[in-house]
């Protein structure tokens, strides 16, 4: 039986442990956090899920219950520890659950720090401190991604916080500043001005969700300036000087727009540092052994996810692509299946993995988005349907956002679906569907959708791509 070592129980580590030991493998999987799930279970996806979920309900009962005929207004309370309570059940009952499924698969769990040391072997560090070494025939490396930060904007955890802090806050900051205009930054900043907080965000670029659709990002910067989000875009963080003994912090940024940079402050109780993500690959022997990198520390592999040496494997966000659990899970199912030579093993098409957004309205994207379509010179159609023509929207009282479908002008073949809605997140999956079956928008458009659905919008975008729609 040949053996698998994988370094790091996050998304594509525990997953790539699980499809191993299903195909026969012997596996071994080595966390130093702890506890599994990576930074996705325990600091990321599930705990931000279950404060964007909390403070929605709480918004809903406090404001929007009355257009539904239901009376909630100003009796309605919340409590942060009991919300934090809730959070850390809910990371619990993840975590939990992926320790059964290792006990069910026969997947070895070490708590320790990994290391390469050698093209077969793996060295742990305890939390104790005391080392081993063990020997694989296959090494794969899952250890995910960190923070990413500037010396400008050093972060301790207490005034200024990264993501795992803005997760953890005992009380309501009063004010509290964003830097980035990020998914991470729009949820969690969403979060706790949805609870009280007064929310103002700076962002160095012209748009929201940069890296999305333009109209995504534009639409969705109006609705939470409308929740009482402040946004200072284009503008540069120059520097943050924290006052310990007030709790404070004064953060300083130039804005960038028009021809003379204007100089400006503001004073805040925490400055949530939310710029980006980079690999974590430092102290993995990847240097020793001759296993490149690229200058950000992604390393780089082959189509079969082999780095240079080839008995040592990597995934998620160690490697180039989009830096999500998603993608990362894709790849460690992809990357065990050719270790075993699966007949249908491929790697993962990142042109298809799809982004979410969970603010509220939720945003959801994959494919190509207009900008890079008109970059690239690709002639396209445009499908657009609002959910405020949604029969099923206009019941919920929850109109805000489109269901936008992109196709190629001479094959129809849909290029990109997008959208922004109160179910973006769930309804992108059919964008995904399609485009992994290279469905065209006429294709999309002939599926029946049950009605009343909020899905009808997205037959309906496909449909208007051929000017064709049938509720607007």
């Amino acid at each position: 039986m040949q053996s698998i070592v994988v370094i790091g129980g996050g998304p594509g580590g525990y997953v790539a442990a699980i499809k191993a030991a299903q195909l026969g493998f012997k596996v071994t999987c080595v966390e130093k956090r702890g506890a599994l799930g990576g930074t996705c279970l325990n600091v990321g996806c599930i705990p931000s899920k279950a404060l964007l979920q909390a403070s929605h309900e709480y918004v809903n009962a406090q404001k929007h219950f009355t257009k539904l005929g239901i009376r909630g207004g100003n009796g309605v309370s919340f409590s942060v520890p009991e919300i934090m309570k809730h959070k850390q059940g809910c990371v619990k009952a993840s975590c939990d659950g992926i320790e059964h499924l290792f006990n069910k698969y026969n997947v070895t769990y070490v708590k320790g720090e990994g290391s390469l040391a050698g093209p077969h072997e793996v060295r742990v560090r305890s939390q104790a401190g005391d080392a081993k070494v063990m020997r694989a025939d296959h090494i794969i490396i899952a250890t995910g991604s960190d923070v990413f930060t500037l010396p400008s904007m050093p972060i301790d955890e207490k005034i200024v916080v990264s993501s795992t802090g803005a997760l953890s806050f005992s009380e309501v900051p009063k004010r509290l500043v964003v830097v980035g205009a990020g998914v991470i930054g729009l949820e969690l900043g969403s979060v706790w001005s949805r609870l009280g907080s007064q929310v103002s965000v700076v962002e160095l670029t012209p748009n929201c969700l940069p890296e999305m659709d333009r109209e995504l990002g534009n639409t969705l910067q109006r609705c939470l300036s409308r929740q009482g989000m402040k946004f200072h875009m284009q503008s540069l963080v120059t520097g943050i000087a924290t006052n310990p003994a007030k709790g404070t912090a004064i953060v300083k940024f130039e804005s960038k727009k028009g021809p003379t940079p204007k100089k400006d402050q503001m004073e805040a109780d925490k400055v949530l540092i939310a710029i980006g993500r980079a690999p974590f690959t430092k102290g993995l022997g990847l240097k020793e052994l001759g296993i490149a990198t690229d200058r950000r520390g992604f390393v780089q592999v082959d189509g079969r996810y082999r780095t240079s040496v080839p008995s040592v494997y990597a995934i998620g966000d160690a490697i180039p692509g989009p830096m999500l659990a998603h993608k990362a899970e894709e790849d460690g199912v992809a990357c065990v299946e050719m270790i075993a030579k699966a007949p249908h093993a491929q790697p993962v098409d990142y042109s298809i993995i799809p982004g979410v957004v969970y603010t509220h309205p939720e945003v959801g994207s994959v494919g190509r988005s207009e900008e890079q379509l008109k970059k690239a010179g690709v002639a396209y159609r445009k499908g657009v349907f609002p959910f405020m023509a949604n029969g099923r929207a206009r019941a919920n009282a929850d109109t805000d956002g489109f269901v936008k479908v992109l196709a190629d002008v001479r094959t129809d073949k849909i290029l990109g679906v997008h959208t922004i809605g109160g179910v973006a997140g769930e309804a992108i999956a059919e964008g995904v569907v399609a485009m992994k079956a290279g469905w065209t928008a006429a294709q999309l458009g002939d599926c029946c959708h049950a009605h009343p659905t909020l899905s009808e919008a997205v037959k309906e975008a496909a449909m208007a791509a051929h000017h064709l729609p049938l509720h607007m």
